[in-house]
């Protein structure tokens, strides 16, 4: 690995979170999760419960950034979401600084929330972080609690 790959490796993993203490600083009241997925990925897969829904690529759009061509043909796969730059960043604010929040980006698996804490960074918003694993660690971590409960359930009706 070259000296230029792993710095960017430490960089991104100053960005990053777990998903537990994202959870945890949510239900604290300390930070907001912005689902960064595009429409059509939140009504395939499921949506995250009290969480923001911004699409990245829109916003991306919308701040006049280039879009590579993977990003044109998700953003083109679905619908896009009725959003503008003033709506966009008036809510931002509220949450960033008017509650001075954090702003925690999860996508499907953690790797566009990445680009998308370091673009709100630039945009002067010091408090955002990608979440780890993303949609995919919430989903592990529903089923294991999920399984838990059931596991109790049964315990509790054999005693």
């Amino acid at each position: 690995m070259t000296s230029e790959a792993t710095e960017l490796l430490k960089d991104n993993a100053k960005l990053e979170i777990t998903l537990p203490t994202a959870l945890e600083l949510t239900q604290l009241g300390l930070a907001t999760l912005i689902d960064i997925r595009q429409t059509f990925e939140v009504e395939m897969k499921g949506a995250i419960p009290q969480s923001l829904h911004v699409p990245l690529f829109e916003v991306k759009v919308m701040l006049g950034h280039a879009l590579t061509e993977d990003e044109q043909d998700i953003l083109d796969a679905g619908e896009p979401k009725d959003m503008d730059a003033k709506s966009f960043f008036t809510m931002i604010n509220q949450l960033h600084h008017g509650r001075d929040h954090m702003l925690l980006c999860i996508c499907n698996s953690g790797k566009r929330s990445v680009s998308a804490a370091q673009m709100l960074r630039s945009l002067g918003y010091p408090k955002a972080l990608s979440v780890m694993g993303g949609f995919q660690a919430w989903k592990k971590l529903q089923a294991a609690n999920a399984a838990a409960a059931a596991a109790a359930a049964v315990t509790a009706a054999d005693a």
